[in-house]
């Protein structure tokens, strides 16, 4: 019987750099660094932040007094990469490149398979993505955007939402392809998944369409969208910049904290309270629209994800959607444990990694 491997697992989100290491299926630790809009806003563009990022895993490792040459393995989570099926993929130069250039949208995860890719090639060993973001199941029908040049596209936090789906299924007393969900992440990026019997057949794009989040804007009215677009205002980076980390309660209040947020409301702030119950509304619009998606037959709405520890958010959401189906709430996320799963299945030759 083959030994656990050791494997590193990097998971960066918008905000956040998560490291873990784990012997097999055990976390031997799990480290999370937030970085403030300052430090990340001192990048200045994609290499200022992947040196940021970097340090950080570098930091967290050295702290834990990790010897690199006993790892088996690197895991990371994926990118914003072309379409792909779910499932393990290599990560290659091409990968890499993509991420690198952002053809398919920008975002802090792109950074976390170069840095894995980098460290893997240095100790000779194999780095992996598991499930990434853009993997594709949509179907057809889901794809059709209302404009023929535009096509609706799937990036969503697939592998949060499909960990927690099977976890919610197993809840249900069924398997995860015998049931239908609504599935939503909720954390600095909001997506909302039609998960019909294991797969994901519609969803919010997390950088471009869906509720407004603590830093996204989220979905627009278009016409005023063209307008700012060309207004002179701003080019067409700053831009993307303010729709995809200054929009939202970052928009509106000034932060993206959240928690932040509710101590403003507790202390009688009624324009927050407006803005924070408006996110909730959005979010549950978007849940009932996903209903419509599996034509009622919804067995559970699942959330997860670091926005779910709140009960008042939790609770807010609940009051508009209880009537669809049951409300599930998984808070935080097992993304590190199942990127370390992957990982073992790959070692142990479980699965075969495939080729971007």
């Amino acid at each position: 019987m083959k030994r656990d491997p050791l494997i590193l697992v990097i998971n960066l989100g918008s905000t956040t750099t998560k490291v873990g290491l784990f012997a097999g299926k055990e976390a031997v630790f799990r480290e999370t660094v937030t970085h403030s809009s300052q430090d990340l806003s001192h990048c200045r563009g994609i290499e200022g932040e992947l040196r940021l990022r970097a340090g950080t895993i570098k930091e967290i490792l050295s702290n834990h007094s990790v010897e690199l040459s006993e790892l088996d393995i690197i895991v990371s989570r994926g990118g914003l990469s072309r379409p792909v099926n779910p499932g393990i993929y290599k990560i290659t130069q091409a990968m890499c490149d993509d991420l690198r250039s952002g053809r398919y949208g920008h975002h802090s995860a792109n950074l976390g398979p170069i840095i894995a890719g980098e460290m893997a090639q240095t100790l000779g060993i194999d780095a992996v993505v598991v499930d990434p973001p853009t993997a594709d199941e949509m179907e057809p029908i889901a794809k059709i955007s209302g404009l023929r040049a535009v096509e609706r596209k799937s990036a969503l936090h697939v592998l949060s939402q499909r960990a927690v789906a099977w976890r919610a299924a197993q809840q249900l007393g069924k398997t995860y392809h015998e049931v239908n969900l609504i599935v939503v992440h909720l954390g600095g990026g909001i997506t909302i998944g039609a998960h019909k019997r294991g797969q994901i057949v519609d969803g919010t794009h997390g950088l471009s369409e869906g509720p407004f989040t603590p830093e996204r804007a989220g979905s627009l009215p278009t016409m005023e969208l063209v307008e700012i677009s060309f207004s002179g205002r701003y080019t067409k980076e700053e831009l993307k910049e303010k729709l995809v980390r200054e929009g939202g309660l970052q928009s509106y209040l000034g932060t993206r904290d959240a928690k932040a947020v509710e101590e403003r409301i507790a202390k009688g702030d009624e324009y927050a309270r407006l803005i924070y119950e408006a996110m909730t509304y959005q979010i549950a619009k978007e849940i009932g629209a996903m209903a419509t998606v599996l034509y009622g037959e919804v067995d559970a709405i699942v959330l997860t994800g670091d926005l779910a520890h709140s009960p008042r958010l939790v609770q807010e959401i609940r009051n508009r959607v209880f009537w669809i189906a049951p409300l599930l709430v998984h808070p935080g996320e097992e993304e590190l444990e199942a990127l370390a799963a992957g990982g073992m299945r790959v070692w142990r030759g479980e699965e075969v990694a495939r080729e971007y």
